[in-house]
């Protein structure tokens, strides 16, 4: 199948299913950039399937870069609303690994192994009469999601959308902010900038989110359901603004990969996100792994994928602390004691799903693995 050749075929999306992250790989249709440093990576699925996904969940890539499969994880910056492609907008921040391979490697064409979608960051999940999309950086791509989806699905949707970049010419998306805010009256658009620039004039807002700043933008978000994604001291920063305002912060939702702030905002916000039952056992429990007709072992504390590794079967991870949802995989037998970070669904685990980052056996497990 040539990308260069039938892209442009069209099939009804009745006729066709959705994408399986398990059997298909995507294939990268465009590439844009975006800003200084910043890109967007948009794909199809090289089978013709279509994406169901939530405004602001992300996706798994797996790289395959000279050192071996490396997993990272980015925010889908499309909207299910166009489910025939999906799109993932980043920054190749100083030293990163992944996306500067991306950048450097990824062409229109390539094929990459993808796991997804995952994440819980979605208006879909906190329905509201009024929202604030606060941002910062890459941070707006969430954002851009939810945006996209209100733009085509609901467009007198009640959006205040304030975006926080170093220069104007930082500014992710401003183009197409600006033609959606002329077309949706409930949306009130806001950038605010913290230097003037050389390259590119300015008269908006200049300095960093505060307290004033916020009143200015959003004067009613006390009414608001608020979204936060952005570097973790911007969300600091937020967080500790809503909170002195007497803001309700349990109408307050940010997207982070860092396991620590997530847990403590959990714990902050009325607990930590629900760990399974149970102890691990301090002696050697055998792990079988079905599909790789493979047997290891976990210890004390040792996870089913120390144990997978141990053995020479791969599962896919990322984050490894039970936010992305990458290490996915089904227990056939046997319990586990799993505490997780919000990458797993109630209704996947009722199906037997585990993540294998972050359970340890309780007796004789087998994997679907």
């Amino acid at each position: 199948m040539n990308a260069l050749t039938d892209i442009g075929r069209y099939q009804p999306l009745d006729e066709t299913v959705p994408w399986n992250d398990r059997l298909q790989v995507l294939e990268v249709i465009a590439v844009t950039d975006e800003a200084p440093e910043v890109k967007t990576f948009t794909f199809r699925s090289e089978a013709q399937t279509w994406f169901r996904y939530k405004p602001g969940q992300f996706v798994t890539l797996e790289l395959p870069t000279a050192e071996g499969p490396l997993m990272r994880t980015y925010t889908l910056s499309s909207s299910p609303s166009r489910p025939f492609s999906a799109a993932v907008t980043v920054k190749a921040q100083p030293g990163s690994i992944g996306t500067r391979w991306m950048f450097e490697h990824l062409k229109v064409g390539d094929r990459l192994k993808a796991f997804g979608p995952a994440g819980s960051f979605s208006h879909h999940d906190h329905p509201a009469e009024k929202y604030l999309f606060l941002s910062a950086g890459s941070g707006i791509t969430p954002m851009m999601s939810m945006l996209r989806w209100f733009n085509d699905c609901s467009p007198s949707a009640d959006v205040a959308f304030i975006n926080c970049a170093r220069r104007p010419e930082d500014i992710l998306f401003r183009r197409e902010l600006e033609l959606i805010a002329a077309s949706m009256p409930g949306v009130a658009l806001a950038f605010l900038v913290e230097e003037r620039s050389r390259r590119e004039s300015w008269s908006g807002p200049l300095g960093r989110f505060d307290t004033l700043r916020l009143n200015l933008l959003a004067p009613d978000f006390a009414d608001r359901e608020v979204f936060c994604c952005g570097p973790e001291p911007f969300m600091q920063v937020v967080r500790e603004t809503l909170d002195a305002s007497g803001f309700d912060m349990r109408r307050y939702h940010q997207e982070s990969f860092s396991v620590g702030p997530a847990a403590d905002l959990a714990a902050t916000l009325g607990g930590m996100p629900e760990a399974r039952s149970g102890v691990p056992c301090e002696t050697a429990l055998p792990v079988h792994f079905s599909l790789s007709n493979a047997a290891g072992e976990c210890l004390g504390d040792q996870t089913v994928l120390e144990a997978a590794r141990a053995c020479g079967v791969r599962i896919p991870a990322a984050c490894e602390s039970g936010l992305c949802g990458t290490c996915k995989v089904r227990k056939l037998s046997g319990e586990v004691a799993m505490a997780h970070n919000g990458g797993i669904l109630e209704d996947e685990i009722a199906q037997g799903f585990i993540l294998a980052c972050c359970s340890r056996p309780l007796c004789t497990v087998e994997i679907e693995a």
